[in-house]
């Protein structure tokens, strides 16, 4: 049974001391950590960390720490920096773990805010991300209060309330950015009902194959509900992209 006391191969690996005997909470380069002592230290940034979370994470292959000969795990100054990778992605980003996992193997990751931004968008887990009141959002957008309003008017965009003030999250942002670009060549909030009524009846189908998982008390069925959404969402998206692609060509006659 693993505990979070050092054992005898781990020694005093819980912190680094500095030169004047205080510890500064970072780990050692030298000597590996027990599974507490990450928690503790990656808790200094990260307050729902626990034990039971990264043993999870290792659980999902997203770590892979040595094991001494009596099974306890000893996390390197690498294992750590990667934990800490992940729970940024998760925390900043709303990544799902299969786009965390991907996002691993490539490489390491470049700060892309742009880019960050747009997948925080589509991510369907919820998330604080960022609140914006109207007059922020058309500062940020440059698009006018009053297109703002009729995406409104057609359910296409769909502001929350906090403490009596409407805001809107990246999601209601990105919709307003891509409307306003239709807008530009006559495309109106009433020509995009149409995609309004298709994203409706997508999301009754997916939540036919994956809300019980989602409804579920037990955090790991949930969470695999949640990328599995994710997976079936980014299916589905592609999907619709081709069969426009395909009536299109027969537009421009070139099918």
């Amino acid at each position: 049974m693993e505990t979070s006391t050092p054992t005898p191969f781990e020694g005093d690996t819980a912190t680094t001391r500095t030169a004047s005997g205080q510890t500064d909470g970072a780990p050692s380069n030298r000597k590996a950590l027990t599974i507490g002592a990450v928690a503790k230290i990656l808790g200094r940034e990260f307050e729902d960390i626990s034990i039971s979370k990264i043993r999870y994470l290792e659980d999902q292959k997203l770590l892979a720490p040595r094991r001494t000969p009596g099974g306890y795990r000893l996390y390197s100054q690498a294992d750590v920096e990667r934990l800490r990778a992940i729970l940024r992605m998760q925390r900043d980003e709303f990544l799902p773990l299969r786009v965390i996992r991907q996002e691993l193997a490539a490489g390491a990751r470049q700060e892309r805010g742009e880019t960050a931004s747009i997948r925080r968008a589509a991510s369907v887990e919820a998330g604080k991300g960022t609140r914006l009141t109207l007059e922020e959002l058309v500062d940020e957008t440059g698009v006018r209060a009053e297109l703002i309003k009729d995406l409104e008017d057609w359910r296409l965009v769909q502001p929350g309330k906090i403490d009596g003030t409407k805001v809107y999250d990246d999601t209601d942002r990105e919709i307003i950015k891509a409307c306003a670009e239709l807008s530009r060549v006559g495309v109106s909030g009433r020509n995009l009902k149409v995609l309004r009524t298709a994203a409706d009846r997508e999301a009754v189908l997916l939540e036919a194959v994956v809300g019980a998982g989602l409804r579920s008390a037990n955090h790991n069925v949930r969470q695999e509900a949640i990328e599995n959404l994710e997976s079936l969402a980014a299916a589905c998206s592609n999907l619709t992209h081709m069969l426009l692609v395909r009536d299109l060509r027969k537009l421009t006659g070139e099918d």
